[in-house]
C-alpha cells in the first residue's frame, strides 16, 4: 500500500496557472482521488473553446522515487491510440487511397477470418467498429502480454480465432482488428505506421514528445511507470511492455500537453491551422462526422451502485475508434485505455468545445472516471457530486463480488478428488490452433506451464480437484490466475485442455477461454 506521505498532495515542479472559477478545489479533488484509489500519479488537461484551461500533473511518476508527474510526463495511452488509427484511415480516404467500404481483402489479399463469409464481406469500416463476430478480447493473447509474433503473424492467425457471434450483429470489443487496420494503412500509404503517425499527426500537431510505442522511449525521458496491485492487493511497479506487433490498437505513449493539441484538433473538426480556404486539415468534416456516428449499438445497463445513477446514458455505442454516449443531455465522444499499470480516458463534448484528458499510472478506472466526471460537471453546470465516494463504492462492490466468487469455488471444491493420471502424463506439449504451442513440463516433482511465444506467461500448476489445476503465474502483477482443466477419453488419455480465468476482475485481454489445447503427437 502507498504510505500516507506519498499520498499527501505534492508540490508541483512549477507554479501552475490560476484555475478558472469552475475548477476551484480541483487540485485537492485530484489528490483525494489519488489517495482513495492508490494512484501514484495522475496528469490532467482540459481544453475549452480552443484554449487549454488546465494542464498539470499530480503525484509521482514511480512509487518510492522523487520524480513528480507534470504536464509533459509520458503515459501509455493504450486504446486511446485507436482514434489515431481511425483518423489515419479517414485521412487516406480523403486522399482517395482507400474507401471505408473497400473489402479488407482488396488491400490485404492474404487476410482471413475463420468464417469464409466474414473474410469476403469484412470492410475496412468493420475493422474499426467491434462488430466482427469475434468474442470479447479475442486473440489478445497473441500480443498480451508481449509476444514474439510480428504484426502480420498476429493478423494471419486470425484465420483460426473462433467466431462466437454474428457478423455485424452485436458489440464485442477487440484489439486485433485494429492491428489489421494498421496493416491496411501501411499498404495504402506505402510507409510504416510509425512513420505515418509521425508525418501526418505528431509533427503537424506539434506533439513533439509523443512516441509510437514504448520501444521509442529513451533513458532520461519524462515517463511514468505503471503500477499494479499484485494479487489485487499489493501495489508495485509493473514491468514496461510494448505492443510493437499491434501498435494500431494501443501502442502510443503521450502526455496531456501533447494530447491537448490532438483534442483541440478534434474539437475544431480536424482543422489545425488557418481559416477558410487556408485552413490545414487532418481530415474532412465529413470523415469526422462518420467517425462520430454510431455503427455498433451497445446495450445500456444499470450502474453497479445507485450512487452512479446519473452516469447512466440514454444511448451508448461505438463509432470508428470512439465511444459515443450522452451525459445530462450532451453528446459525449470518448475512449478509455488500459495497459499493464496504466489506464486513461479522453472525453470530448463537441457542442461545448470541451475536452478532458486524464492519464494515470495505476490500473483503476475509477480514478480517471472520478476526475473526468468532476470536470464535466464543472463545465456543464451540473449539481456537485462526490464522484470519488461513488466510484469507491463501485470498486468495493466489484471486489466483494470477486471475493464471493472465490468463496463459491472453495465451497464447491472436493479437495479429496485427486488427478486421474500421474503428473508426468500431463507433462506434454499442447497446441492451440490460433495461439500456438503451450508446454506443460514436470520440474522438481511439480507441473509448470509455459506459453511458447509469451515469456511472461510462466505458471506453476497446483491440483485443484479431479483433472483441474490452478495456474499461478509467477509474474504476480498479471492478476490472471486461471483454472486449467484436462479432458480425458474413456481410456484415460488426454483429449484436450481448456483454461479460464479464476477472478472476474482479471482483464478480458487474457482470453484464455478461447484456447483449446490439444496434445501434440510425438513422432
Amino acid at each position: 500500500m502507498l504510505s500516507a506521505c506519498l499520498l499527501a498532495p505534492v508540490a508541483h515542479a512549477q507554479q501552475p496557472a490560476a484555475l478558472p472559477p469552475q475548477l476551484q478545489g480541483f487540485d485537492a479533488y485530484v489528490d483525494r482521488t489519488r489517495s482513495q484509489f492508490d494512484v501514484p500519479g495522475i496528469a490532467v488537461a482540459i481544453v475549452k473553446d480552443g484554449q487549454v484551461v488546465l494542464e498539470r500533473g499530480y503525484g509521482l511518476r514511480e512509487l518510492g522515487k522523487p520524480d513528480k508527474v507534470d504536464a509533459r510526463t509520458l503515459f501509455a495511452i493504450a486504446s486511446n491510440t485507436k482514434a489515431f488509427t481511425s483518423a489515419s484511415i479517414a485521412m487516406l480516404a480523403d486522399e482517395g487511397k482507400l474507401r471505408l467500404d473497400d473489402r479488407v481483402i482488396d488491400h490485404l489479399p492474404w487476410f482471413r477470418m475463420s468464417d469464409p463469409y466474414i473474410t469476403h464481406e469484412m470492410r475496412i469500416r468493420d475493422l474499426l467498429a467491434h462488430r466482427s463476430g469475434l468474442s470479447l478480447g479475442a486473440g489478445d493473447l497473441l500480443y498480451w502480454p508481449t509476444t514474439t509474433y510480428t504484426n502480420k503473424e498476429v493478423a494471419e492467425r486470425l484465420a483460426n480465432v473462433p467466431i462466437k457471434g454474428g457478423f455485424r450483429y452485436q458489440y464485442a470489443y477487440d484489439n486485433i482488428l485494429f492491428g489489421v487496420a494498421q496493416l491496411v494503412i501501411e499498404q495504402a500509404s506505402g510507409m510504416p505506421y510509425k512513420q505515418f503517425l509521425q508525418q501526418n499527426f505528431f509533427k503537424p500537431l506539434g506533439m513533439d514528445d509523443t512516441v509510437y510505442n514504448s520501444d521509442d522511449l529513451k533513458s532520461g525521458d519524462d515517463v511514468a511507470t505503471g503500477h499494479s496491485k499484485a494479487d489485487f492487493k499489493d501495489l508495485r511497479p509493473a514491468p514496461r511492455m510494448t505492443w510493437s506487433n499491434v501498435g494500431g490498437a494501443g501502442g502510443i505513449y503521450s502526455s496531456v500537453h501533447d494530447l491537448s493539441k490532438w483534442v483541440r484538433a478534434q474539437l475544431d473538426g480536424g482543422v489545425i491551422s488557418g481559416e477558410g480556404d487556408s485552413a490545414k486539415r487532418l481530415f474532412s468534416a465529413k470523415r469526422q462526422a462518420d467517425m462520430w456516428t454510431m455503427l455498433t449499438p451497445i446495450p445500456v445497463s444499470d450502474p453497479s451502485v445507485p450512487e452512479l445513477a446519473a452516469v447512466k446514458p440514454n444511448y451508448f455505442g461505438y463509432g470508428e475508434g470512439w465511444m459515443l454516449s450522452d451525459y445530462r443531455g450532451h453528446k459525449l465522444v470518448w475512449h478509455t485505455g488500459g495497459w499493464p499499470g496504466m489506464v486513461s480516458r479522453i472525453t470530448l463534448v463537441p457542442e461545448e468545445k470541451l475536452g478532458i484528458i486524464v492519464l494515470t499510472n495505476q490500473e483503476v478506472g475509477a480514478a480517471f472516471n472520478a476526475v473526468t466526471m468532476r470536470a464535466l460537471d464543472a463545465y456543464l453546470g451540473a449539481p456537485e457530486t462526490d464522484w470519488v465516494a461513488a466510484y469507491a463504492k463501485a470498486v468495493a462492490k466489484s471486489q466483494g463480488d470477486a471475493d464471493a466468487s472465490w468463496k463459491k469455488h472453495v465451497a464447491e471444491r472436493d479437495a479429496s478428488a485427486k488427478p486421474a493420471l500421474p503428473l508426468s502424463d500431463y507433462a506434454q506439449t499442447y497446441r492451440d490452433a490460433w495461439y500456438g504451442d503451450i508446454v506443460v513440463s514436470q520440474e522438481h516433482g511439480k507441473l509448470v506451464i509455459r506459453f511458447s511465444k509469451t515469456p511472461q506467461l510462466v505458471g506453476d500448476l497446483t491440483p485443484w480437484q479431479h483433472d483441474t489445476f490452478v495456474v499461478r503465474w509467477r509474474e504476480r502483477w498479471l492478476n490472471a490466475d486461471a483454472f486449467l482443466t484436462f479432458n480425458l477419453d474413456a481410456d484415460g488419455h488426454i483429449v484436450d485442455a481448456g483454461i479460464k480465468p479464476i477472478s472476474p476482475l482479471t482483464d478480458f485481454s487474457f482470453d484464455f477461454q478461447d484456447l483449446v489445447l490439444k496434445p501434440v503427437k510425438q513422432d
